[in-house]
């Protein structure tokens, strides 16, 4: 796999007083998974590093979760929480997304994750283009953050490795959608099973695969 050329943070925050003088500390990066899946929870996770920590992480392969194996991101999860300042998970329940819609779970999710960090952060990086509604904490969105930005990279393998160990475990309570290999998302075993035996308690039903399932039961 190729080596992505991640930005240092300097090249994102320059001469700022906080940067400068905190070295960083104070900085998260935010990132989701989940959001296009049709079974579970969406899962965010805010992760403060230390600087030290970057150079080491680039060495060892970060890379966005999306591009790498189940058992390189769960090696790298692990060197990721040993160095981490703080390390936290948010999550939006399957309820919260049907009510609210999945965009604003989304927020939500990451909301808690960074309500969770301690110490608290000074500024959050949120990868994609649009900022978490609600946040006072000053924020700056960066698309494909997870391919640019160490922390950013790094809070896309905390929440990938964290959902997908749940969405194992809920497999066994939810047999017969091959949930252990689809993590949730709409493959075309997932969807023959959604017309075969219909929706489970974790599928979303405001998505519209959900609904043309449940309207068959």
């Amino acid at each position: 796999m190729k080596q992505l050329d991640f930005l240092a943070l300097s090249d994102v925050f320059g001469s700022e007083p906080f940067y400068i003088q905190g070295q960083g500390l104070g900085v998260a990066g935010i990132d989701e998974v989940g959001r296009g899946a049709l079974f579970g929870p969406v899962v965010a996770a805010a992760v403060i590093l230390p600087l030290t920590a970057h150079a080491h992480l680039i060495k060892a392969g970060i890379a966005d979760s999306k591009s790498l194996s189940a058992a390189r991101r769960k090696h790298l999860a692990q060197e990721i929480k040993g160095m981490a300042i703080a390390c936290e998970i948010g999550m939006a329940s399957v309820k919260e997304i049907d009510r609210f819609n999945i965009l604003q779970a989304t927020f939500l999710a990451m909301r808690r994750a960074i309500k969770r960090l301690y110490p608290q952060p000074e500024f959050c990086l949120v990868d994609g283009n649009q900022k978490i509604p609600g946040l006072l904490i000053p924020q700056k969105t960066i698309v494909k953050g997870d391919q640019k930005l160490v922390p950013i990279a790094a809070a896309s393998i905390i929440a990938k490795v964290w959902r997908d160990e749940l969405i194992t475990r809920l497999a066994v309570r939810y047999p017969g959608y091959d949930l252990r290999a689809n993590k949730g998302y709409g493959t075309a075993k997932h969807c023959a099973a959604l017309q075969e035996i219909g929706i489970s308690a974790q599928h979303r039903r405001s998505f519209s695969s959900c609904q043309l399932a449940a309207q068959l039961i």
